[in-house]
């Protein structure tokens, strides 16, 4: 029986309080127990950002289960070019972990740094996305040629391993170059043919067709920065690019779904057509850092192996957005604090929620946390 009766009424009354444009989908062992749109309707298309990370995962692992990539090989095996400028030592575990040293392709970055008296200052917590990365990622992002040619020019500005610092961007054209390489097709065919059409995910593009813009729900921010970022977002050019680390369009359907399958492959209950196996979605999920800050976004980040992970986390956000109440087990990917999917097999709920509002990193962050904790009190 559920814990807190209240608990999805207050989820939904959290989510319509923001004043946003949101869908919240829910399903606990199996069944979709809410499926609620505020201010748009169930087949609204949104942009999920870093959400969007999880997709282009998949794909690698299925090089894997086929024996086509070796997670612990060189990038440089699949792509020869990645080598240049000390980059030879990066693996694709090291990329999946955000352990590659190479956070941007840029150079116009402000790392997490320690102060005098030995603490960590800077990093995306206290800056917005476009203040802190390299302005050129953002404007190379929608060109997948010179997004490539940039990353074969970066140098890492930490040896391969030694820290975490999130890739915001460039994870998904690393990942996405050896995937294209490998199979020898463009990404987002393959993500069409080998995750979205399977799953049955109609509603989900990497990259939207111009024909689909007209059901995309515009970004808002909330303050100067939020309003450059939704500013960039909302150019078509960047909407219907292939940004496999935050180019997602879908529905909180569409998104709970995916995680609902990856849950059942988890268990090995896959069933006609599986996305992964058992033994991926472990890999996937197997904690990968622990009482480190990540150096990009300057806070502590539970990462797996191409997944965030709930449970506890360090101060001075010391949980996850994933919810107070997460467990430790809990699977899925933030996105820049405004879209999230999760899965927590300890209690066979599976969370999707999309709004287009940004406010503020810790407060949107605290936001996605609080509606998650009123979902799991109800699970109980």
């Amino acid at each position: 029986m559920p814990g807190d009766p209240e608990g999805l009424t207050r989820a939904a009354e959290l989510t319509e309080a923001r004043g946003a444009s949101a869908q919240l989908w829910v399903a606990h062992e199996g069944r979709v127990v809410l499926d609620r749109c505020i201010g748009c309707g169930p087949n609204d298309l949104f942009w999920i950002f870093s959400a969007s990370k999880p997709f282009v995962t998949v794909l690698l692992y299925q090089l894997v289960e086929t024996g086509e990539v070796e997670l612990d090989a060189p990038v440089a095996r699949y792509w020869p070019e990645f080598a240049a400028h000390g980059k030879g030592g990066i693996t694709l575990r090291h990329v999946l972990r955000h352990r590659s040293g190479l956070p941007v392709a840029g150079r116009a970055f402000l790392p997490v740094r320690r102060t005098a008296s030995g603490g960590l200052a800077g990093g995306l917590a206290t800056r917005a996305p476009l203040a802190v990365a390299a302005v050129g990622d953002v404007v190379a992002m929608t060109d997948w040629g010179r997004s490539v040619r940039r990353i074969e020019r970066a140098r890492p500005l930490w040896p391969p391993g030694e820290v975490p610092a999130y890739e915001y961007v460039d994870y998904g054209f690393i990942l996405g170059e050896v995937v294209r390489r490998v199979a020898g097709r463009p990404v987002r065919a393959l993500l069409r043919e080998r995750v979205l059409d399977p799953l049955g995910l109609a509603d989900t593009s990497l990259g939207l067709p111009r024909a689909e813009l007209r059901r995309a729900v515009p970004m808002r921010g909330r303050g100067a920065m939020a309003r450059a970022v939704a500013a960039v977002v909302n150019r078509p050019a960047v909407r219907t690019a292939p940004i496999p680390a935050a180019g997602i369009s879908t529905t909180a359907r569409d998104l709970g779904t995916f995680y609902l399958a990856l849950l059942r492959a988890g268990r090995g209950e896959g069933g006609a057509t599986p996305v992964l196996t058992a033994a991926s979605l472990a890999e996937m999920t197997a904690p990968s850092c622990h009482a480190e800050v990540d150096r990009f976004v300057g806070v502590h980040i539970r990462w797996a192996q191409g997944m965030q992970l709930g449970g506890p986390r360090l101060p001075p956000l010391d949980f996850s957005p994933m919810g107070r109440r997460s467990s430790p087990r809990t699977f899925g990917h933030n996105g820049s604090n405004v879209a999230i999917g999760w899965a927590d097999p300890e209690r066979d709920v599976v969370f999707a929620y999309v709004n287009n509002l940004a406010t503020g990193y810790v407060r949107d962050y605290t936001h996605l946390a609080e509606v998650a904790d009123a979902v799991l009190a109800w699970c109980g």
